[in-house]
């Protein structure tokens, strides 16, 4: 399956989705979400209403680009520089609580499944992908697929014979004696 979210402008695809997701009772913003910080690199938190929307409709698109993902990778996703001061700056992951929150509220409303198999992570169910897919927005500006081309390259088919490969590995045996020589005489002098 394509995926067409690359084709979608994600300044304006974003809003649309947390717009959608703001007609859904199981994403609500929990109490204690005004007054939590995104991450340690944070001096206060978020100042938009709509931020935990926003974030979610984020995730949602990353799981959708990425497939399988846990929350360790999305803190990295999310995380910023640190500001220390007199100190160089330094990177540092997002808190996990706000994800984890999100994906569980995505969870509750079939958009996201666990996956506990080789790949630990989440992932989106067709209920998810699809709800992604409904999202119409302006595709990106300079992307035109139609003057794609794809060239084929031609390979050249030959029989290797055994002498060759010998006479092959006799010149590099030589070429190496060659360096090993020119090495001895310079450290001789």
């Amino acid at each position: 399956m394509a995926k067409t979210i690359f084709t979608k402008d994600p300044v304006k695809y974003i809003p649309a989705l947390a717009e959608a997701l703001k007609g859904m009772e199981e994403f609500s913003v929990p109490e204690w979400a005004n007054f939590v910080k995104t991450g340690v690199s944070r001096e206060r938190p978020p100042a938009d209403e709509d931020f935990w929307y926003i974030r979610a409709a984020s995730i949602l698109r990353q799981l959708y680009i990425k497939g399988v993902v846990g929350v360790g990778k999305l803190r990295n996703r999310y995380g910023s520089r640190k500001d220390r001061g007199g100190r160089p700056d330094k990177f540092v992951k997002s808190g996990g609580k706000i994800i984890r929150v999100i994906l569980q509220q995505a969870e509750a409303a079939g958009l996201v499944e666990k996956v506990l198999r080789l790949q630990h992570g989440r992932r989106l169910t067709v209920a998810g992908r699809d709800l992604l897919d409904s999202i119409e927005v302006e595709e990106k500006k300079g992307l035109n697929f139609e003057d794609l081309s794809v060239k084929s390259v031609e390979t050249i088919e030959q029989d290797i014979d055994e002498e060759d490969v010998n006479e092959v590995a006799e010149n590099l045996e030589n070429d190496i004696e060659v360096e090993e020589n020119k090495e001895d005489i310079k450290d001789g002098e």
